[in-house]
């Protein structure tokens, strides 16, 4: 099994996000495994494109993206500095006065980053407890100072222009650079941008950013083709009936793969296809750990391979199909892949 990432794409797409940018310099998330592709060489590719800062969730997640990107680049920490977790050589986003006491009595003089919760409730400091520490937070110069928007993929959300408001609040007058804006953030405008932004999802290939360029193409290989007659069934439980003769190709991938259950066909009515070039062939019965059936009927000759991704169906097309979102789809694409940077 082959995921194919497209290191141009990847290039373009922050090359697109860091002039929607404008003045801000734009870094690059290359959490969770630089999103499921691979941290350092996804970080190394961004790094030749222009990245200098780059994001991870947590301080294991840092040495393939320090090893991608040399010792001058920045690469911060969103978890902060957590209890017996020293980040190294990377810039913990201190999340609470516990964690800037902490990191301020264990790591004097090294760089630290703030990150304030302007309404999220979920990482950051809290108007009161950032205003309790400011001053003597400040005074030791943080490199960054950060806010992360809960409804930027919705533009017209109030919530945006709510924590826009907050963060200023809590941040006008200081000196430090800024940050406000991850890929949903850059889209709303320039008054989200402040010093830095954070690129995330957009990068690879997903929404918000509706003019990303796909970046990744995963490419199933073909086990077996059968004919399958009329009022016989696929798969576990009987789910799939054949209303005609259909010719049927079994592919090695499953949910063992992070290819979801939930992209079972719903009875007879497929939920998505792999394809073959341009022509469907529908999924059916029920997906299992490790094998997908397809309706290849339309097909003159079967290919070594079906795709699952590709540019004719990306992440956020797989995700409405299951009703989630692409950022898990992507994630979730499981170890068992061959993963070449073309």
């Amino acid at each position: 099994m082959v995921l194919k990432i497209d290191s141009s794409a990847l290039r373009a797409n922050y090359h697109a996000l860091a002039t929607r940018s404008g003045q801000a310099r734009a870094g690059a998330v290359v959490k969770a495994g630089g999103y499921g592709l691979g941290a350092g060489a996804v970080a190394r590719i961004l790094a030749e494109a222009g990245a200098e800062d780059f994001f991870v969730a947590l301080a294991s997640e840092v040495a393939p993206v320090r090893a991608a990107v040399g010792d001058a680049a920045r690469v911060y920490v969103f978890a902060g500095h957590m209890e017996d977790c020293d980040p190294g050589s990377a810039i913990p986003m201190l999340n609470s006065a516990e964690q800037f006491f902490r990191d301020r009595a264990m790591r004097p003089g090294q760089p630290f980053g703030i990150q304030l919760d302007s309404g999220m409730n979920r990482l950051g400091m809290e108007p009161g407890e950032w205003a309790a520490i400011r001053d003597e937070a400040l005074g030791q110069g943080p490199a960054l100072i950060m806010s992360h928007l809960a409804c930027a993929d919705e533009p017209d959300h109030p919530m945006n222009a709510q924590q826009l408001r907050c963060f200023r609040e809590m941040t006008d007058g200081v000196t430090a650079p800024r940050s406000l804006a991850a890929t949903g953030g850059i889209l709303l405008g320039p008054e989200y941008h402040f010093d830095v932004t954070r690129p995330g999802i957009g990068l690879y290939g997903g929404q918000p950013f509706a003019e990303a360029q796909p970046v990744v193409r995963l490419s199933l290989p073909v086990i077996q083709t059968r004919e399958v007659l009329e009022g016989e069934t696929v798969g576990y439980g009987n789910s799939w009936t054949a209303k005609s003769r259909t010719r049927v190709a079994t592919v090695a991938a499953g949910y063992a793969d992070g290819i979801h259950r939930a992209l079972s066909s719903d009875g007879d009515a497929p939920r998505i296809a792999l394809w073959a070039g341009d022509k469907a062939c529908p999924v059916i019965g029920r997906v299992s750990m490790d094998l997908i059936t397809a309706d290849v009927s339309a097909l003159p000759d079967v290919p070594p391979a079906l795709d699952l991704l590709g540019p004719r169906q990306g992440i956020d097309a797989v995700a409405d199909a299951i009703g989630t979102i692409g950022y898990e789809v992507l994630t979730s694409l499981g170890g068992r892949y061959e993963r070449q940077f073309l």
